[in-house]
Parts: C-alpha cells; structure tokens; sequence
C-alpha cells in the first residue's frame, strides 16, 4: 500500500460512502466566529453589565462547553475552582491570575489543571479582552479562603443563553444549535 504522499491527490477526492455510525451527534460548523460573530452584541449572553460570553458548543452529553468570554472592564472578574481542565487562547487584550506570575496575551494560550483555584484579573487600560475558552466540568466560586459562594457549568449556560436569547426575540430555542 501506498503512502498518502505517494498517491495522486485525485484518488483520495472520493466522500466515505458509508454512513455514519447511528445516533452520530451532527457536525457543528459556525462561520465567522472571529469576525462577524465579535460584532452582534445581540449573540453576546450577558452575565453581567460588563462581562458577556458566546457559546460555540454546549456539550450537555459530556459535560462541558466552548464559548467566547468577552469582558469590557478592568479588574476582578472571578475567583474560582475547576473541576476540570480548561484550555484558553486569548484573542483580544490580557489577562492574569492573581495567583500567578505569567499574563495572558492576545495570541496566547493557557492550560489550567482540573483542581486549580485562581482569580482571574483584567489589567488597567485593557478595553475589552475577549478569550476562546473550553471548559471541561464546571467551577466553583470561592471567596479568599475558598468557600463556595456558587458555581457555573455546561447547564447553567444553557438555562442563561435560552432566557438571553428569549429575551432579545431570537427566541429560547436559538440555544438548541450549540447544544451536543
């Protein structure tokens, strides 16, 4: 057998001609995320005045999520834990963890290990920081001394996107596309 290097391209331009396995969740493609997407204020669910995400994927079957974090002020935005691994690429401005001495730039990536406690910082003069975020499991909110004061998941974005979306006219069932 042949090497993919070796063969011509025209031999490999032949779609699987099988189905795909039963009950296959669909592809999920969405156009535009890092251009027209950042534009529609509409698409950006709200969790605070100035905070605001957009989910990619919901993934209520695995328990996580991908969205886009999209924060318009400096300073604190959370203290939390994770319950999982999170991966991030920063897209727009900086960020950093109190906890930490590394900061995030625009074209960075951060990886945070299932397990990790940290609050996340936006530095001064920072506009707007947006960040591509995969989160695995959820977080719990904790004050200084790590009690819980409250948690996020696949499912609590889920139930703030569909009120978000009813509320703009999109109507609750704009959520559905996101949902795995």
């Amino acid at each position: 057998m042949s090497s993919l290097l070796e063969r011509r391209p025209d031999e490999q331009a032949i779609p699987y001609a099988l189905p795909q396995v039963p009950f296959m969740s669909p592809d999920l493609v969405h156009l535009g995320v890092l251009d027209q997407w950042l534009k529609d204020d509409a698409l950006w669910v709200p969790t605070t005045a100035t905070v605001s995400f957009k989910p990619l994927l919901l993934s209520a079957s695995q328990g996580y999520y991908v969205n886009l974090l999209r924060v318009r002020q400096s300073g604190v935005l959370s203290r939390h834990r994770h319950t999982g691994p999170v991966h991030a690429i920063v897209l727009k401005g900086r960020w950093y963890y109190l906890e930490h001495d590394w900061i995030a730039e625009q074209g960075s990536y951060a990886h945070e290990p299932a397990g990790e406690t940290h609050t996340l910082y936006v530095p001064e003069g920072v506009d707007e920081m947006i960040t591509w975020f995969h989160v695995t499991g959820g977080y719990t909110y904790v004050d200084p001394q790590g009690v819980a004061v409250g948690y996020e998941d696949v499912f609590t974005k889920i139930e703030a996107a569909t009120r978000h979306y009813e509320a703009s006219g999109l109507g609750a069932d704009y959520v559905k596309q996101f949902i795995r």
